[in-house]
């Protein structure tokens, strides 16, 4: 593997799932930005939003990312506002292959669940949150280089389509 694999979607779309099923058929490593900021800081994500707010939790992601980046090539998994951070995709160099892993605001809430551990989502219904943030994010989301409908499909089936699109992609 010569390039990052970046998986981009709402909180639910299967970044997690499917990117570790893409670096297990690529033989790469994995990399989630969230595992990466809970170890670093021993707090969940929902703890960081709650004690000091998005724009420190969007710090500590930004540099999980960049530290990925600087790495070998992986698939790295970011959480689902990453990519409408400001700057976030321009600072992608031509090593970086992303995918938007497209969910209905519906699919997306039903997978992320009500299980307290998605800070955008607590306290709030899930399905209009995710309508919401699908309408506020889908705009970066759609500059991805490929899109990959993920609502009716297996991981399984999703890994395979990724890792397909990754090879034709390389030449």
């Amino acid at each position: 593997m010569k390039r990052h694999i970046i998986l981009i979607g709402l909180p639910g779309c299967g970044k997690t799932t499917v990117g570790r099923l893409v670096a297990e058929r690529l033989r790469a490593p994995f990399m989630d930005t969230d595992t990466i900021i809970v170890r670093k800081t021993l707090k969940t994500i929902v703890q960081i939003f709650g004690e000091e707010g998005e724009p420190a939790f969007r710090r500590l992601e930004t540099e999980a990312m960049h530290n990925a980046l600087a790495g070998p090539p992986c698939v790295i998994a970011p959480g689902g506002g990453w990519a409408a951070q400001p700057g976030a995709l321009e600072s992608l160099g031509d090593d970086e292959l992303v995918i938007y892993l497209k969910t209905l605001a519906l699919t997306a809430a039903r997978r992320a669940g009500a299980d307290g551990t998605r800070p955008m989502l607590v306290g709030e219904d899930p399905v209009e949150r995710m309508r919401q943030l699908l309408k506020e994010r889908e705009p970066f989301y759609l500059r991805a280089h490929y899109e990959v409908k993920a609502d009716t499909k297996s991981p399984e089936q999703l890994a395979d389509e990724i890792v397909a699109l990754f090879r034709e992609s390389a030449g």
